[in-house]
């Protein structure tokens, strides 16, 4: 059926067994003294039966043709071929005999009976009890459709109508022929539909056979009644006496619902040879399942594929094979399948090389050994898996002892779903967390912009005893597909625990871009882990809760609170859930009765949505989409629209967005007109129809693994191969790389250069990898620290060895008995100069450092190394100064690249001009030298910190918008507790979320739209709104730090956001404009608008609320609003200003000082009006070296203002300070600070709590500086 009708459980219903010319052949070969054992007897379709089991009037029906995918039936085929191979049409047809039945395209039912008995059916003398099993059907393009099957018996007597004079034989009435009742679904409810065909079979029993076809369409048509739940929270409960059942919903779009018992496995298998079957899976093996009985087969292969999550897998999939299927074993491919376990013997001796696993007795083996020989899961993972293992409580009787006993068989149903619903949830956390594991490091080895795997680094990284399975899993179908997840930034599961679970170590790194060097923490952890069992050096550090000894070297953030550190979350329990419960099923299956079952539904849905309308958005939007998915069914268009309008409210996660552009396209005229004149669904059907033209542009979702170039580069092609080579990111750099291994003298890079390039790059990573210092020296340095460089062993001045520089500073590791002798740190420096030491009748080069931490002067000969240690010091020296100058430790971090960059080329260029070209890279040392560098003591004393937000991106970006939400440090529950977070709006749509009691990056993209963000506001530690050029308001979770909500009224460009500040927790007083002079008061819960005025303007740019009256900032003036919205009071530009032109930025109101401070864009004034006399200014204040005010903010009694400087115009950034922040005293109208920490214009300004201001650059310079607040 077409991917975008309204979700229903049922896709059709089979019933599958004898045909009656089968049994008529097995009657007279019994009465012949045949022996019936030897009859193979061949299963057919005997019924089918598919929505839609009630018939539309004809108009509607014309109009639902599209709705659908039909195709001829196959049991009408059936019925053209003669008698004998046949069904008749009485028996086989589900709709009549000369009525085409709608058969669902992803049905095979030429598989179907073998499927249904895959153990042939067979005639047996003793009514045997019902069985169940389990189907799985996989289309070409990877979509499933699922089966739950039920056989069971009915005497041969009844089935056949050929008994002769009336009376049957003796014989004949001790046998008995089996029948399948296959419910087929698009959605894996095994336990559900297992519970369905449990209340037929108690009808089966006491119908006959002639009323079989009714009793089962009368089941099916009820079943396709039941809608199926959206992803979230909200189940759906329905009456199919004598049980209640339950559809669980999915977790999440991505991945399917899981109803079944997921702790099935741990009876099987124990947690070593679960690792096994993961292990075979990851690896993409040829792996067969084999039991006794069919039902685990599936059951089981369907908890192995959820274990493996994030990861999908992309390989043939058959969980059941009937015994003429079993040649499907010899599949050249990698596949999962399953079989009797009759079979195994068979399979193991005529197949090689599968993976053959007995369910039975939870074995693993190959078809060659009894043992498995393939690389193992690394080990620090599986360590983990096992020990998380062994605390799961997977015994229902123990969970139960000690509570009474149920005499309800509901609610002791319901006390097992409740139960299986926590372990379920605590099993998938487990293997979650095995393979974030796994896989952790894969995103440190990804570049995002072109994206490219760098595969052979990774392997690299790894332990070389884990090498082995890395490779494997690299080169399979289900890693590559889970690459594309990474590389487009996907916030699943896997992305929220990996982040979650970083140390602090990892977190650290996260911040700054340092090439990769053991750190003297891992190398103790390396040491320790090969004392302790060998475990991995990386994971045995990275996996929560494995040691209690863990230490970090955490740089604290003192600015604000003290930060809390607690370890990750993994034992929270999962989301409260609501059961929705659907209305009794009609009694009857006529049109009309089905149309009055979905008005009640949707009364109920109505009902529901009205109680928690401003209480649970999450919630309420699961019932506006069933609402929607029934108005749907019932043909309410306009309806249905309009509930799914209202997910943009509410969580637009869940939207369906096919199934709106169907709705779209299907409107009748007259609909279409009432469409028009309803703003709401106006706006919809133009946002979708948009939506649609970008849904024919397909995404760029390939995935490149590095390789090194084959032709000569220039200059553009040289950058995006160092990018993709993982070696540096940033463009400016790269190009100082090009310059220097040009050298000058050609536009090219050739690639055998390249080549050389990189390999001495990483071979000298790799040796940084094989450091193995002398505990004696590690406890010499800090934790962080690693070890970059190491010269020869020299002869210095104190003593005989070799220097070693990390990036904090020098010291000299002695020979004989290795010792530490510290040198000097690099912000202790005050010379650096190279010498010459007499040595016999010459003299040898060597470098000398003076230090204001030693009074002698330290000497090393470091002969043909002096000239590169010479640029190496005084490159670090220098950046050192630079960062300590303006608080920003990633200016360190570059100087650290720049000298390894310098060390690289000197090693692979190997000739004269080869110190030339090295010195090329020099850039912190020059700008030293030819820039002044000093900051101002103002600015040095109120700078606190600089922050990067574009750490992850190839260029910086403007920093647009920066908005503090302060958090709640005291909160001892995980659930509430809320660091104080910066939120921060770069180019494209991008939000970036700080801690701001660590300053490390807590989310490095959420994606809002894609067009410039121009404002923020933070409403109750709960949402953040983002007002978007796109004239979308976004509404982002602070808890999942997600965006699915949006607001869609304004027509034109979002440009402010404002709340009274006076009641935090007020939902009336919440504004919002637009450019065009729209301005609309909003209720914050229920996200409805309360108020709508229009102010007229060229462009409308901010509003603010100040003392509660509302200001608005439009270009040629500043306007106070009365309460109804009209304006009461307007400030215009200054005749003179007008002429330049110029218009006014932004504007700052202090109501009980009675003062207006306003600035002007391309002015470099303040003016400062009297709110009583507002037509003039009363004072105008110039601001020294500034061509323009930007933003504006009040702090205290001081206005802080983001001004332009006149050098930030065009031009490359070279370090020179362009821009200033301004602090004016609101007493003496003075300038009181200026402050010097951008080179280029600022573009935001914020206050945290009033102690620090934060303020954002543009592109060029593209930080966060972090200033105190006297």
């Amino acid at each position: 059926m077409a991917d975008h009708l309204p979700p229903a459980l049922l896709e059709a219903c089979v019933v599958v067994g004898a045909s009656s010319d089968k049994l008529r052949e097995l009657y007279q070969a019994i009465n012949n003294n045949a022996t019936p054992e030897h009859l193979l007897l061949e299963p057919e379709v005997l019924h089918l039966l598919a929505p839609p089991f009630v018939s539309r009037p004809q108009a509607e029906t014309e109009a639902a043709r599209p709705h659908g995918k039909r195709r001829r039936s196959f049991l009408r085929r059936k019925r053209e071929q003669p008698a004998s191979s046949a069904a008749s049409p009485s028996q086989a047809g589900g709709r009549g005999g000369g009525e085409d039945v709608n058969v669902p395209q992803d049905i095979d039912l030429m598989a179907l009976p073998q499927l249904c008995f895959p153990g042939g059916l067979q005639i047996t003398s003793k009514q045997k009890e019902e069985q169940f099993h389990f189907l799985v059907f996989t289309d070409v393009f990877g979509n499933k459709t699922h089966g739950v099957v039920m056989q069971c018996y009915r005497p041969i007597l009844e089935a056949t109508s050929v008994l002769q004079n009336g009376a049957g034989s003796s014989k004949m009435s001790q046998l008995f022929s089996a029948y399948s009742f296959c419910v087929i679904s698009k959605y894996p409810y095994f336990t559900a539909l297992k519970d369905c065909l449990s209340c037929l079979l108690i009808q089966l029993r006491t119908c006959c056979l002639s009323d079989m076809e009714g009793t089962v369409k009368e089941f099916a048509a009820k079943l396709a009644l039941v809608p199926i739940p959206p992803p979230g929270q909200l189940h759906v409960m329905f009456n199919l006496r004598p049980l209640t059942i339950v559809l669980p919903s999915r977790e999440d779009k991505d991945h399917p619902a899981v109803d079944l018992d997921l702790h099935l496995p741990f009876f099987s298998f124990r947690p070593q040879q679960l690792l096994q079957v993961l292990t075979c899976l990851l690896q993409e093996q040829r792996v067969v399942l084999f039991s006794a009985d069919w039902a685990r087969l599936t059951l089981m292969a369907e908890s192995f594929l959820i274990f493996l999550q994030p990861l999908l897998w992309q390989q043939p999939y058959v969980p059941v094979l009937a015994r003429g299927m079993l040649d499907f074993l010899m599949a050249p491919t990698a596949f999962l399948m399953g079989c009797h376990l009759s079979h195994f013997e068979e399979v193991a001796i005529e197949t090689d090389d599968l993976i053959l696993i007995n369910i039975d007795n939870g074995s693993v083996s190959t078809s060659c050994s009894e043992t498995l020989d393939l690389p193992e899961i690394p080990p620090a993972a599986a360590e983990c898996f096992t020990q998380r293992c062994q605390s799961l409580q997977i015994h229902f009787d123990l969970y139960q002892c000690h509570r009474a006993t149920c005499t309800d068989i509901s609610e002791q149903r319901a006390q097992r779903r409740a139960w299986q619903h926590n372990l379920n949830h605590e099993i998938q956390r487990i293997t979650l967390e095995l393979i974030v594991n796994i896989f952790r490091d894969v995103s440190s080895h990804l570049n995002y912009e072109h994206r490219v795997f760098n595969s052979e680094e990774f392997l690299k990284t790894r332990e070389p005893a884990e090498q082995l399975f890395y490779k494997n899993v690299l080169e399979t179908y289900i890693f590559h597909s889970f690459l594309k997840d990474r590389l487009n930034r996907k916030m699943d599961k896997f992305a929220r625990m990996e982040l979650s679970t970083r140390s602090a170590m990892q977190k650290m790194k996260a911040m700054v871009e340092v090439p990769r060097r053991p750190t003297m923490q891992e190398i103790q952890a390396r040491r320790r882990s090969s004392i302790e069992n060998n475990l991995s050096k990386r994971l045995g550090m990275s996996l929560p809760n494995l040691r209690d000894d863990q230490t970090f070297g955490f740089h604290r953030n003192s600015l604000l609170s003290g930060i809390i550190m607690s370890e990750p979350v993994l034992r929270t329990s999962p989301k409260p859930t609501k059961v929705f419960e659907l209305p009794d099923f009609p009694a009857s299956l006529s049109f009309h009765s089905v149309q009055s079952y979905y008005s009640e539904l949707i009364q109920h849905l109505g009902k529901a949505i009205f109680s928690i309308q401003n209480e649970n958005s999450t919630l309420l939007a699961r019932f506006y989409y069933l609402r929607g998915i029934i108005n749907t069914l019932c043909w309410r268009r306009l309806d249905a629209l309009s509930d799914f309008q209202n997910l943009y409210k509410t969580d637009t996660a869940i939207f369906p967005t096919q199934l709106v552009m169907w709705l779209v396209d299907s409107l009748q005229r007259d609909e279409r007109r009432q469409a028009d004149r309803r703003p709401d669904l106006k706006r919809l059907i133009l946002k979708v129809k948009t939506e649609n033209q970008k849904l024919l542009v397909q995404p760029d979702d390939h995935v490149k693994k590095f390789e090194l170039p084959r032709k000569h580069l220039h200059q553009e092609e040289f950058v995006r191969c160092v990018q993709e080579s993982g070696i540096v990111k940033d463009v400016a750099t790269i190009h100082r790389l090009f310059d220097a291994l040009t050298d000058g003298q050609s536009k090219h890079v050739d690639p055998e250069l390249f080549r050389v390039f990189y390999t001495v790059w990483k071979e000298t990573e790799a040796e940084a990898q094989d450091v193995n210092l002398p505990a004696e020296v590690i406890d010499h340095l800090d934790n962080s620290e690693c070890v970059f460089k190491l010269s020869s062993c020299v002869k210095t001045s104190h003593g005989v060895g070799k220097i070693a520089m990390t990036q904090k500073r020098l010291f000299l590791l002695t020979v004989g008995r290795q010792g530490f002798l510290d040198i000097t740190k690099f912000r202790d420096i005050k010379e650096v100069k190279k010498a010459s030491a007499p040595f016999l009748l010459g003299r040898i080069p060597s470098l000398r450092i003076q230090t204001s931490s030693r009074l002698e002067v330290f000497e090393a000969n470091l002969k043909t190394e002096t000239e590169l240690w010479n640029l190496m010091v005084k490159e670090m020296w220098a950046g050192r100064k630079i960062a300590d100058q303006h608080k920003d430790p990633q200016y360190m971090t570059q100087a650290l690249t720049n000298v390894l960059l310098m060390d690289a080329v000197m090693s692979c260029l190997q000739t004269q001009r080869s110190f030339l070209a090295a010195s090329k890279l020099v850039y912190f040392d020059k700008i030293k030298h030819e820039v002044p560098m000093m900051v101002p003591k103002t600015t040095s004393e109120t700078l606190k910190h600089k922050i990067n937000p574009s750490l992850d991106l190839a260029e910086p970006q403007t920093v647009h918008v920066l908005l503090y939400t302060p958090g709640q440090l005291t909160c001892n529950d995980s659930e509430g507790e809320m660091n104080p977070k910066l939120w921060v709006a770069l180019s494209g749509g991008k939000v970036v979320v700080f801690d701001a009691a660590s300053w490390t990056m807590l989310q490095d993209c959420i994606q809002v739209g894609e067009s410039q963000l121009n404002c923020m506001l933070g409403l109750v530690q709960e949402q953040v709104w983002v007002g978007s050029q796109d004239s979308v308001i976004y509404i982002i979770d602070t808890h999942s730090m997600s965006c699915n909500k949006q607001l869609t009224e304004h027509r034109h460009e979002v440009t402010g956001l404002t709340v009274d500040s006076r009641d935090q927790h007020s939902s009336q007083q919440t504004y919002s404009c637009s450019s065009d002079g729209t301005i609309l008061q909003w209720d914050s819960v229920s996200l409805k608008v309360k108020r709508q005025f229009h102010l007229s303007c060229d462009r409308l740019c901010s509003i603010q609320i100040f003392d509660g009256t509302l200001w608005c900032c439009c270009g040629d003036s500043i306007v106070e609003l009365k309460k109804s919205g009209t304006p009461q009071r307007r400030m215009a530009l200054p005749d003179d200003i007008k002429t330049i032109p110029s218009s006014f930025s932004s504007f700052v109101v202090i109501p009980e000082r009675g003062q207006l401070w306003t600035g002007c864009a391309d002015l470099g004034e303040l003016c400062l009006w009297n709110t009583k006399n507002h037509r003039q200014p009363s004072k105008r204040i110039s601001l020294p070296g500034t061509s323009g005010v930007t933003c504006m903010i009040r702090v205290k009694d001081q206005i802080w203002v983001g001004c332009r400087g006149w050098s930030g115009i065009g031009g490359q950034c070279d370090g020179q300070l362009r821009s200033q922040v301004l602090v004016m005293d609101a007493e003496s109208f003075t300038v009181s600070k200026e402050l010097q920490a951008h080179s280029d214009s600022i573009h935001s300004l914020c206050s945290a709590e009033d102690r620090y201001v934060l303020s954002g650059s543009a592109r060029r310079d593209g930080k966060i500086a972090i200033w105190k607040v006297e």
